[in-house]
Formats: structure tokens, C-alpha cells, sequence
């Protein structure tokens, strides 16, 4: 591979120093949680990135090592170590230590860069108990190693070596993280994308940790290549779909006057969902932005003009809504842009470069037109599929709109028997979905009426995967929960009209509840995401068992938990009475049958309904004693994958995925 050497302490350009990282790291990397450890990697893959859309990388690979350690190395030019003008220090030592200086703002190091803010590798730095850096260049491997972002030693000459690079191992802070935790499918991800986005890169991931009693041990491999980049991304996205246009869609167009390069994949399938997905030189932008604006209208003229060219579409109220073409439409959109990219904060959420829009919407717009006359079958069948969905929508806004009339009309009083909270306060108020009338009576009487409010559901529940928005204003499962929480749905939905900050989902630790556990979330996650990537959505957890001794007695909320409780008990016990070793290995059956501690009452409940209401209340209501799960979104393109296999139409995929996983099952109730 041939690559530019000229790269030198020129290149890099001092900005500000370093300080303000530790004190306030959310300005940096969004966050003290998972999310801002994973930025920390991110950064650094970045910067490997940012050498392989320059040409002069096409192996990266990261290590995950003991003790939380992780490593990324690349095959690139390496960071320069001479000493750099401004700062009278080695060049790797000023980007490692130094706030803002890196190749990136205007010095010529990179036309087009990841890592546009420049806090990168620093913020790491300052942010890692222990940190190393290995360089190798100009045929010598150079090394130095921080503590919490100050040098150990100066950089220094350890060997001669051949070819190029640069590595950075480094150790997250505790101090900064209280919990350090690597997670291995989200590094996946994260590395697939990129691989995706940068043709022709060969990026490696390597599990080195010990996690397994296994001998020998090597690590685990995963490696990503893909020759046809994104267009390979959107099959990927489309995997064990019907697909409506065999041929993705792909465009790319290098905008010189502006130094911008579009580059787009487009399939449609038979879903009736989106997935789009929008990134600025190789960053994820999952609040979408001016370049995802440009697309949309660009997709939604080009395809109009050709239906109304071809009379496939012939009067005006017949014109296709955005919203219509959204459906089952799987995209990608990638922008590389040589000047800065303005992104809404260090996480890059959102692009806001207004001059983008522009750009992007000729690009496309160019792209499908000659698509769309090359390809008549295909445009026929795109725009079949989206008149359909216009008619769903029109059907649907005729069915919202008689809800919302019902729902005025009865002045809130539902049919699904929503026992409503006294408070109006929405900050203060929940909602209790439980399944069954029994338990939903025990709940309506165990609750506190002043903030908790009942909803009750029972019976055969819609699959809402497999469902159009007008099937699910219509269902009478989800009509009386669609005007109890009062932000609308679909086009009017707004989440500030929500009427309970918590909706708790409250059913039995069985099979069927489950179950219907998993219908409510798909139901959520597809209709109101919103609210679930806003920590709305709860899951309660009642307990399995009762132990009581005597008068004393406590709530067990899982098996294991319940062995625990026995083996603490049973130590003051006498010789009668299995110990405790015993007990952690015997059967859960067992020790409820044959009541292998004398004196101990083990009651096991088979449902909510078997509660009575201060049980209820006790164990899975009262807010100072429940245990509530809060349902959140990690990684939303593999979310939707998995409620795409186990609630969609195919059927192999869900057979699959039960085969892989039968064996992970703990407790199977059957």
C-alpha cells in the first residue's frame, strides 16, 4: 500500500490545553455511564479510521485484554515524535496531553476526518488511570505511557522495526467510571459499521480475556471486511426480509465545489418500518440532521415526479407523504466533508451543516431519477408498496380521529376498565398495565390511589410487528392504552402531552406472561420509541417465592435468591437441617417439597392473581420497596433486528435464533 508521508509536526496544530477534561468529562464524552466508556474507544477507533479514509490504513484491530484493559493498533503512518514548534515538545507527547491538537483543524494532516472536535485521543488520555502509546515510524518503534493523562517519562526510542503504525492501550479510570465494563456485541457493532462505511478495510477484533476455565486459550477472532461497503450494510439490514427492489439502490456523487461526498444505498422490503441509518465521515449520527432532511425530500420529489410522469399517480390529494415513503424502507446515508462538520454536541447526535441539505438532495435526487428510468419494474413495485402505505395512513388518521372523538366524549372513561389516578401531576404519576382482571382488581385495591392508576388487559393480544398503524388504533386491546397515556400516535404523536412519567408493565414470571410481556414491548418500541428511549417503559418484577419463619417473613424474587435466603437461614439451625453447602446444591422443587429446613414456610406464587392486594402492594407496588426494571435501548439497529426475528412474518430466521439459544434458557416454564 502506498501511503503520503508527508505528515509532519506541521500538521499538528495546538489549540488549548487539557484540564477541563476530568473536571466535567460529559462535555466531552456524553457521559460518565457505558456510553461515555464506549466513547472513549470510539475515539480512538476514530482516529485509525481517520487514517484509512486517508489511504494510508487497511488493518485496524482491537484487543480485549485482562482487567478491563483494551488496545487499538493500526497499520498507518504512525503519529509523528519530533518535536513540534509551538508546544518545544514531542509531537506524540502534544497530541496525547494537549487539548485540541491533532491533525485536524486546517494544519493539512486530513481532507476528511472523524474526530472533527479534536478532544479525541487527550480526552482518553485524561481519562484513563493508566495509558501507552507505541508509534512506529521512520523504521524505530517509539513508546511513552501516562498516568491520568500525565507523562510517565518522555517519549523514548525503544527499537528498530519495520513497516508503520500506531497502537494505544489504555486502562478507564475508576475514579471517573463507576462501572467498567467492556461490552463485547457493542464493539461488534460498532466495528461492522465502520468496516461498512470505509471500503477496503480489514478490521479485527480479538477477545484475549479468560473468561472460560478453557486451556490454551487464544482469544476469540471476529473480522470484518466487506468489498461492497454500504450497499452491503443495507442487505445486511434487510437479512430474511421479502425484498420489493432486488437491486439496492446506490448512489455516490463527489461534490467538488463543496468538498462533499454523498454516498447512499436504498432497498425497499414488504416491513412496514424504517431503518435509516445517517453518518458523517464514518460518525453515527443517530439524531439524523440537514443530511437526512436532504435525503427525505430528495426521495420524496424524485419518486412523486416519476408517479405522476408515468400516471401511476393522477390527482393531487393521491401525492406520496414522506411518512409513505418511510415504509419498509431500509437506508443508508453517508457524507464525507473535508470542512468541519457541526455536530449538536462531542457525541455528534445530529449534523447541522446547513449547506449539507443541499448538497445531499441534488446528489440523491440525480441518483434516483436515473434509477427509477433504468429500472421502471422496480420504481412500479417502490411506488406500489408506498400507495398502499398511504392508504393505511389515511385509514389510520380516519381511526385516531374517531378514538379521540370517543375518548372526548366519555370524558376519559375508558371500556378497558383504567382505574385513573387522583394526581394530575404527570412527573408524580404512573401506570400499572397488569395482566388479568384478578390481579388487575388485587392492584386496583393494593395501590395508592393518589399517583398510580390501573389498567388491566387480558385475552389474545395484536401482534403489532405484523400489524399496519390503522389495525392498532382499531385493536380494543390498545385503543384504551393509546388515549390513557395521551400523546397520540404515529403523526400527532407529542410526548409532552404524556400523561404518567412511569408506565409499568406488571405480569406474572410465567411463560404466558412473558409473553405478553413481549407483545406490550414490540408495541411500544415500534408505536412509541420515544417514550422508550426516554426511560418511560418499566417492567416489575413480582416475587417467585414467600420464606417465613416463625412470624418473620420475606419476599424472594428468583431462585437462586430464594437457595441464598435457605443457606443463610439454615447456619444457626441444628443438625437436622441441611447446611448450607447442601442446600446451594439441591433442587429448587426439592427444597420446596421436602422441606429440607425445619421451620421454614416456602410459599411459591404461581401469579399476580394469587396476591392478595397488600401483597401486591408490598412486594411489586410500593415505591420504597419494589424492584422495577427500566427498559432501555443500547444498540437500536440490533433491538430492531431481534423483535424483527422473534415477532415478524418469517419464520426460518425465529427458528434459527430459538436453536442457537434453547440451551441459554434458565427455568424454562412449560
Amino acid at each position: 500500500m502506498k501511503k503520503n508521508n508527508e505528515y509532519t509536526s506541521q500538521h499538528i496544530q495546538v489549540l488549548e490545553g487539557l484540564e477541563p477534561v476530568r473536571k466535567r468529562p460529559g462535555m466531552y464524552i456524553g457521559g460518565t455511564g457505558s456510553e461515555g466508556l464506549h466513547h472513549l474507544l470510539w475515539e480512538v477507533i476514530n482516529n485509525s479510521i481517520d487514517e484509512a479514509m486517508a489511504g494510508n490504513c487497511d488493518e485496524i484491530t482491537v484487543e480485549l485484554l485482562e482487567d478491563q484493559l483494551i488496545k487499538v493498533s493500526d497499520n498507518g503512518r504512525g503519529i509523528p515524535v519530533e518535536k513540534h514548534s509551538k508546544t518545544k515538545k514531542s509531537t506524540l507527547e502534544t497530541v496525547m496531553t494537549v487539548l485540541h491538537a491533532g491533525g485536524k483543524f486546517g494544519g493539512g494532516g486530513y481532507k476528511v476526518s472523524g474526530g472533527l472536535h479534536g478532544v479525541g485521543v487527550s480526552a482518553v488520555n485524561a481519562l484513563s488511570k493508566w495509558l501507552r502509546v507505541e508509534v512506529i515510524r521512520e523504521g524505530s518503534l517509539w513508546s511513552q505511557e501516562y498516568i491520568r493523562g500525565f507523562p510517565k517519562y518522555e517519549v523514548k526510542k525503544e527499537k528498530e522495526a519495520k513497516a508503520s503504525g500506531t497502537s494505544v492501550m489504555f486502562d478507564p479510570d475508576p475514579e471517573i467510571f463507576s462501572k467498567i465494563k467492556w461490552k463485547k456485541e457493542k464493539i461488534i457493532e460498532y466495528l461492522r459499521h465502520q468496516a461498512y462505511l470505509t471500503k477496503g478495510i480489514k478490521i479485527k477484533l480479538i477477545d484475549k480475556r479468560k473468561l472460560l476455565p478453557i486451556k490454551d486459550y487464544k482469544g476469540k477472532i471476529y473480522e470484518f471486511y466487506f468489498d461492497g461497503g454500504i450497499v452491503s450494510y443495507v442487505k445486511h439490514l434487510n437479512e430474511g426480509k421479502k425484498i420489493i427492489n432486488e437491486t439496492p439502490i446506490y448512489i455516490q456523487k463527489e461534490i467538488e465545489k463543496s468538498g462533499v461526498n454523498v454516498e447512499a444505498a436504498i432497498q425497499y422490503n414488504d416491513d412496514y418500518k424504517e431503518k435509516l441509518y445517517a453518518f458523517t465521515n464514518t460518525i453515527h449520527n443517530p439524531g439524523g440532521g440537514t443530511h437526512v432532511s436532504g435525503f427525505r425530500m430528495a426521495l420524496t420529489r424524485s419518486l412523486n415526479d416519476y408517479a405522476k410522469k408515468q400516471e401511476i399517480i393522477k390527482k393531487k390529494e393521491e401525492t406520496l407523504t414522506s411518512d409513505d415513503l418511510s415504509e419498509g424502507l431500509s437506508a443508508v446515508i453517508s457524507v464525507k466533508m473535508s470542512e468541519s462538520p457541526q455536530f449538536e454536541g462531542q457525541t455528534k447526535d445530529k449534523l447541522g451543516n446547513p449547506e449539507i441539505k443541499g448538497a445531499v438532495f441534488s446528489a440523491i435526487k440525480e441518483g434516483l431519477g436515473y434509477f427509477l428510468e433504468e429500472n421502471p419494474n422496480e420504481a412500479k413495485n417502490i411506488i406500489g408498496k408506498s400507495l398502499l402505505a398511504a392508504k393505511a395512513r389515511l385509514a389510520a388518521k380516519a381511526a385516531r380521529d374517531s378514538i379521540i372523538r370517543k375518548g372526548a366524549l366519555d370524558g376519559m372513561t375508558l371500556p378497558g376498565k383504567l382505574a385513573d389516578c387522583s394526581s394530575k401531576d404527570p412527573q408524580e404519576c404512573e401506570l400499572f398495565i397488569v395482566e388479568g382482571d384478578s390481579a388487575g382488581g388485587s392492584a386496583k385495591q393494593g395501590r395508592d390511589r393518589r399517583f398510580q392508576a390501573i389498567l388491566p388487559v387480558f385475552g389474545k393480544m395484536l401482534n403489532v410487528e405484523k400489524s399496519r398503524l390503522d389495525k392498532v388504533i382499531q385493536n380494543d386491546k390498545f385503543q384504551p392504552l393509546i388515549i390513557a397515556l395521551g400523546t397520540g400516535i404515529g403523526e400527532t404523536f407529542d410526548i409532552s402531552k404524556l400523561r404518567y412519567n412511569r408506565i409499568i408493565l406488571m405480569s406474572d414470571a410465567d411463560v404466558d406472561g412473558a409473553h405478553i410481556r413481549t407483545l406490550m414491548l414490540t408495541f411500544f418500541y415500534r408505536y412509541f420509541k420515544d417514550l422508550v428511549l426516554n426511560g418511560n417503559i418499566y417492567i416489575a418484577q413480582p416475587p417467585l417465592f414467600k420464606v417465613q419463619k416463625g412470624k418473620t417473613f420475606q419476599y424472594v424474587y428468583n431462585e437462586e435468591s430464594l437457595k441464598r435466603v435457605l443457606a443463610d437461614l439454615s447456619q444457626n439451625k441444628n443438625d437436622q437441617n441441611a447446611g448450607p453447602k447442601e442446600i446451594m446444591e439441591k433442587d429448587t422443587e426439592d427444597l420446596i417439597k421436602n422441606k429440607e429446613i425445619k421451620g421454614i414456610t416456602i410459599s411459591r406464587f404461581k401469579g399476580l392473581g394469587e396476591m392478595n392486594p397488600q401483597q401486591l402492594w408490598e412486594t411489586t407496588m410500593d415505591p420504597k420497596q419494589r424492584i422495577m426494571l427500566q427498559v432501555t435501548i443500547e444498540d437500536a439497529e440490533e433491538a430492531d433486528r431481534i423483535f424483527n426475528v422473534l415477532m415478524g412474518n418469517e419464520v426460518a430466521p425465529r427458528r434459527k435464533f430459538i436453536q442457537v439459544h434453547a440451551k441459554s434458557v434458565e427455568n424454562l416454564d412449560v
